[in-house]
């Protein structure tokens, strides 16, 4: 079911929090981030596709070519577990737990999914949680 959404919208809180514009804003907001990740990932598989020519190449634009396609395999697959997040964004959506985070189970703040439609945690909640990563790290570095 897709809502007319006015133009130039954009989540208030004014407006009750998740109502349904906002659900519609955050899902057309991350399914044109999934497009845009899968089309990238489309070019880059035609572009390794593209690439039969590299044995021919010397030694020296060979490794550079293998850095770069390297590289570029490694941001695909961030791309990849990002559009698996995007998906779960998605899905939560749908069955009403978009915005909503999995720690405490309050609202995210909308500046936040803004910035990051797939935050799944609010910021104190993340805060909290990276500074538990930190602290954790600090002590398995001090145990070495």
């Amino acid at each position: 079911m897709s809502i007319d959404l006015p133009e130039g919208y954009v989540p208030s809180k004014d407006e009750p929090f998740m109502c349904e514009n906002q659900k519609e804003f955050f899902r057309r907001k991350l399914l044109e981030w999934r497009e845009q990740l899968l089309k990238e990932t489309e070019d880059t598989i035609d572009s390794l596709r593209g690439e039969g020519g590299l044995a021919a190449a010397d030694v020296a634009d060979r490794a550079s070519a293998e850095t770069d396609r390297a590289l570029e395999l490694r941001t695909r697959d961030r791309a990849r577990k990002l559009i698996s997040k995007i998906n779960n964004s998605l899905q939560k959506i749908e069955d009403g737990t978009y915005g909503y985070c999995e720690e405490t189970g309050d609202p995210i703040s909308l500046e936040r999914l803004i910035a990051r439609p797939i935050a799944t945690l609010s910021i104190e909640a993340q805060e909290k949680h990276e500074r538990m990563e930190r602290t954790y790290n600090d002590d398995m570095t001090e145990q070495e």
